[in-house]
């Protein structure tokens, strides 16, 4: 099989990291991946701000960048939730309706994937010792209703002590725009994510979306809270290399 890689704008521009990993672990399970390259944003923000003559030139641009004969994989729930979603809104009844349709009924965040279209089974991941948690965003789970995929994931790594996060669901409090308009809301419900975190004892908050990561990442950053925030692709590739490493000192 061969997708389509497209690492969102957000992740160019501030964590290119999340789309390398993403896309050595698709290779890890056998997928070929063709990068989407310089396609700009799918429009999401512009959305999101009322622009929405803006948010559908952007969309049209994007599609017309995607192949409707491939699938689309994205590190974002957010970017995927706004082709399947979103787009409807911009797009329907117009002449690209069509091409929306096909391509978003096979457009899929990364875990989503992984888990749902590729009974995807991880061999030769391991984690010594580590506790983790994990933040569900908000458009992952509640636009693309991906609730299970990723610790699916985190459970097949060898060696890792999973614990779930306290109040798992709710917001982070980034919400993009929401958080430029509405600061000291944003600032209160990310001492509240901060707060569950530290209950789980966990050094490492995994997530699917780098925007809620940048955030608590800042967060604990400001806190001086020793807890990573990681994204849950880098942080695969991490166990699998640091797994290889193990076995070549042993050999």
């Amino acid at each position: 099989m061969t997708v389509q890689l497209f690492a969102t704008c957000l992740v160019e521009s501030w964590r290119p990291s999340c789309a390398i990993a993403a896309e050595q672990l698709l290779q890890h399970v056998g997928v070929r991946v063709h990068r989407l390259l310089r396609v700009g944003c799918c429009g999401q923000v512009a959305f999101n701000a009322g622009d929405w003559d803006t948010a559908r030139k952007m969309a049209i641009a994007w599609l017309h960048a995607a192949d409707p004969a491939m699938p689309v994989v994205m590190p974002s729930g957010s970017c995927a939730a706004t082709v399947r979603h979103n787009y409807a809104l911009l797009l329907s009844r117009s002449r690209y309706e069509t091409r929306w349709h096909t391509i978003a009924n096979q457009t899929f965040e990364l875990s989503q994937f992984l888990v749902e279209e590729l009974q995807a089974e991880l061999h030769g991941f391991r984690s010594e010792n580590e506790v983790v948690t994990y933040h569900p965003s908000c458009h992952l789970l509640r636009m693309l209703q991906v609730q299970d995929a990723p610790v699916q994931l985190i459970r097949q790594v060898q060696g890792v002590q999973y614990v779930p996060l306290p109040e798992a669901e709710v917001c982070c409090g980034f919400g993009g725009l929401f958080a430029v308009h509405l600061p000291q809301l944003s600032g209160a419900l990310l001492m509240r994510k901060l707060e569950a975190i530290e209950q789980t004892g966990a050094s490492t908050v995994l997530g699917c979306d780098w925007s809620c990561l940048m955030h608590l990442a800042g967060g604990l950053h400001r806190t001086g809270m020793p807890v990573r925030a990681m994204h849950l692709a880098e942080w695969l590739i991490e166990k699998r290399i640091a797994n290889c490493e193990q076995r070549a000192e042993k050999q």
